[in-house]
């Protein structure tokens, strides 16, 4: 029988791993929440790069071809958010929304075509590399928490560091986040806002690509409606995160906890299915309402 201190471990373990997507599709998205063009497309996004990544990794038996793939789809669809937005003067959450449906439509069409079904696309693909050498992760609870992570959790958290960096200390990051706060200041200094509108958003499509190849990659298979809500919840983090990528880091894990209790407590307890299943949403609303009433004080 497991012990307290084992179960602990296996659910923060899980919660590590749940939070790789989230963190992809989260930290991206801040670039264009930070240049004032919020892209509400993530959860397309990640449908995009979920497909595009597994079909690629599965047809050339190679996982980076594969995450390749996934974000050269992603940052196709911010770029023609983009298009939309910026050149022809759409509105931006209309062109979202558009974007997500588009993506459905998309893959439902290609799964058809290539894969003659619109139901689950298994894929036969490499294993996905651990992150760190298997003696770290005999180390008592640390190891399996931290050390027993695939490659691409250690990746993900790669990422928040290195946009945390790019957001505070570079020059393009520093006029992404000018481009947002006062657009027109950025342009009397001899800058075109609109490049850094685009450069965001495009940004916003790596992260999300990236966010639902992990996804592909954890069941080894693409399934429709893979993202679960989980563009939107990116979106939530982002706003819990108030501009700060170790804030919306933060916000990540702890839906990510979420996810992990409620797939924890459904093997455990006598409450619904469907009920536990709706924990994750259940602590991204509180976390909503909080945040406004935060706000309000």
């Amino acid at each position: 029988m497991s012990t307290p201190i084992a179960v602990l471990a296996d659910i923060l373990k899980y919660t590590i791993a749940a939070a790789t997507p989230l963190l992809f599709a989260s930290i991206g998205g801040l670039f264009s929440q930070l240049a004032g063009m919020l892209n509400i497309a993530l959860e397309g996004l990640m449908g995009l790069g979920a497909f595009f990544g597994m079909a690629a990794a599965g047809a050339s038996g190679n996982l980076a071809i594969g995450a390749m793939a996934g974000v050269a789809a992603a940052a196709a669809g911010s770029w023609l958010m983009g298009i939309i937005t910026i050149k022809f003067k759409a509105n931006l959450f209309i062109a979202g929304l558009a974007v997500n449906l588009l993506a459905v439509g998309v893959t439902t069409v290609l799964s058809q075509s290539w894969f003659h079904t619109k139901a689950v696309v298994a894929f036969d693909i490499p294993h996905l590399m651990p992150a760190f050498p298997a003696f770290l992760g005999r180390i008592p609870f640390i190891g399996p928490v931290l050390f027993s992570q695939s490659m691409l959790s250690a990746i993900a958290w790669l990422w928040v560091i290195a946009a945390a960096f790019i957001i505070r200390n570079t020059r393009h990051g520093v006029r992404i986040r000018a481009t947002g706060m006062n657009e027109e200041a950025v342009n009397a200094l001899g800058y075109r806002p609109d490049r850094y509108h685009m450069a965001a958003l495009i940004w916003s499509g790596v992260g999300s690509g990236l966010g639902g190849f992990a996804l592909g990659v954890s069941i080894s298979a693409f399934v429709p409606n893979i993202t679960a809500g989980r563009g939107w919840i990116a979106l939530v983090a982002i706003y819990l995160g108030r501009g700060k990528p170790l804030w919306v880091a933060a916000s990540c894990v702890l839906f990510a906890l979420a996810e992990s209790l409620s797939n924890y407590v459904q093997g455990f307890s006598a409450v619904p299915p469907l009920l536990v299943l709706a924990l994750p949403y259940a602590v991204t609303l509180v976390s909503l309402i909080a945040a406004a009433a935060g706000k309000e004080e």
